[in-house]
């Protein structure tokens, strides 16, 4: 079981089907933080130990190009219409990889296929 804070933009399907798997996932809103900047929401994951997924790509930049410390990131590069192909792919990354290595990463999910990037920490 991995744990996991919902950015307010991560679909309810995806939180249901992670839920499903077994996951522990709260969201932005349960935190009281729907209004949180990127900033908050990252120091709140930080804090709880929890890896954040999101769909809002501002948190590469925050990553990478401010050095925001964090406890991983995983990035949602979907649609409604590809959705399914999306949480396939979340699912082979979920089982391929565990939690602890996921916290040091910044991962990508795409229809069809992930890939992880190193974190400086």
């Amino acid at each position: 079981m991995m744990r996991f804070i919902a950015d307010q933009d991560v679909y309810m399907m995806t939180i249901k089907e992670l839920r499903k798997w077994g996951h522990e996932v709260i969201t932005a809103s349960d935190l009281g933080m729907k209004k949180a900047s990127d900033e908050e929401l990252l120091d709140k994951a930080r804090t709880l130990s929890f890896i954040l997924l999101t769909r809002d790509k501002d948190f590469g930049t925050l990553t990478f190009l401010k050095e925001k410390i964090s406890t991983g990131i995983i990035f949602l590069r979907c649609s409604p219409t590809n959705l399914d192909k999306v949480h396939q792919e979340l699912r082979r990354l979920l089982l391929e990889h565990g939690e602890e290595e996921l916290k040091g990463c910044f991962s990508v999910i795409e229809p069809n296929r992930y890939r992880m990037r190193r974190l400086e920490i």
